[in-house]
């Protein structure tokens, strides 16, 4: 008996097992995060398993936000992780994958977080240039304007020191990272002030406004009005540059990082600071204690005086009445200051960004990476 093999036709091509294929593949996308294995580490690159046809692709700059010198320092055989589709397939069908890109967005999204807690954060500085200093966080290049660095050291010398820092500006969109080493000492100073206080402080700047002084390392600002009752045309006239005076504490502005000082409320009589510094300073503590307790009464409600109606028929407090001292003058001119400030802290950070770009970026990066922590630049 002849044994005949029998063909069956399951009416199944190679075509048709292709095009099954096809079907239950997966779209990737770029800008797509999606999880995938590593299948292979290569001196330069990894391959990994995303579930495509084709094993994808990650460069060794792609690996980290961070500059590394070998994949294994990030990536470990048959991990499992998620990744950033980076560039559509190439003639293989080959897609491109980033971890650094991942790392870009949780950072950004990191910094905006402690800005909107107003936090102070610590950070070494690793470079400086005629600008400012540069400093990483979370991983992301910032700067610091020189307006902003509060220390007589010279700039080169602050390379490897720790820094506290506050958030001045936090843009994703125009890669900016801008932070202030004199706001977060301010800070930290109001912590240990109180209006009303008597501090020394040495003159640091005159101007024409004003004078700034040095208490304990931070600014605070003298401004002119607030010298003497007795009129006064220039600062020059009371003060030299390194004097050693008395002030007293009349405003504490944390938000702002500003420290207003008044000599006047310390004069036992109008035009002391004119005519008899030394007085004024003899007598310092006891003028603050009466200036205190002349404000402390003003914030009680008078006991001869009816309260003011309300709309619920209750008693309500009587306000706060604050002294005069040319407040809208004193305004404008702080303002003028810290728009300066703030102008040249944009323009050198614009330069900053100009001409530390990398002139190319990688071949395989077709989105416009971030200048700022662009670890190509550390």
């Amino acid at each position: 008996m002849v044994n005949q093999q029998q063909t069956i036709d399951i009416g199944f091509t190679h075509e048709d097992f292709a095009a099954l294929l096809d079907k239950y593949d997966y779209h990737f996308n770029p800008g797509d995060i999606i999880p995938g294995t590593v299948f292979s580490i290569e001196p330069r690159g990894a391959l990994i398993d995303i579930g495509a046809k084709t094993a994808a692709y990650i460069p060794i700059q792609e690996m980290s936000i961070n500059r590394i010198d070998a994949p294994d320092e990030v990536l470990q055989a048959d991990e499992t992780r998620e990744f950033f589709i980076l560039t559509d397939e190439n003639e293989d069908g080959q897609l491109t994958l980033s971890i650094r890109r991942i790392e870009y967005m949780r950072a950004w999204e990191r910094v905006r977080q402690l800005q909107a807690e107003d936090a102070t954060v610590r950070s070494e500085v690793f470079a400086t240039n005629r600008g400012g200093a540069l400093v990483r966080i979370e991983g992301l290049r910032g700067f610091i304007p020189g307006s902003h660095i509060s220390t007589r050291k010279p700039k080169e010398d602050l390379v490897a020191e720790e820094l506290p820092l506050k958030f001045l500006e936090v843009d994703e969109d125009r890669n900016r990272l801008v932070l202030s080493h004199r706001r977060a000492l301010v800070e930290r100073k109001m912590n240990r002030l109180e209006v009303g206080e008597v501090v020394i402080g040495a003159v640091r700047g005159l101007k024409p406004y004003g004078a700034f002084i040095d208490i304990g390392g931070v600014s605070g600002l003298l401004h002119i009005s607030e010298i003497s009752h007795d009129h006064i045309d220039t600062p020059h006239s009371v003060f030299n540059v390194n004097d050693e005076i008395k002030v007293m504490i009349i405003d504490l502005d944390a938000e702002r990082g500003r420290i207003s000082l008044s000599t006047k409320q310390l004069e036992p009589e109008p035009g002391d600071m004119v005519k008899n510094p030394d007085l004024v300073y003899d007598k310092a503590e006891e003028m603050a204690a009466k200036y205190r307790e002349k404000m402390f009464q003003k914030s009680q409600p008078r006991e001869d005086a009816p309260p003011p109606p309300s709309i619920n028929g209750s008693a309500s407090v009587e306000a706060v009445e604050e002294p005069v001292v040319e407040e809208a003058v004193a305004e404008e001119l702080v303002e003028t200051v810290e728009t300066v400030e703030t102008a040249e802290a944009a323009e050198t950070v614009e330069t900053v960004e100009a001409t530390e770009t990398p002139a190319t970026e990688p071949e395989v990066e077709t989105m416009e990476v971030p200048v700022v922590g662009d670890p190509e630049q550390n």
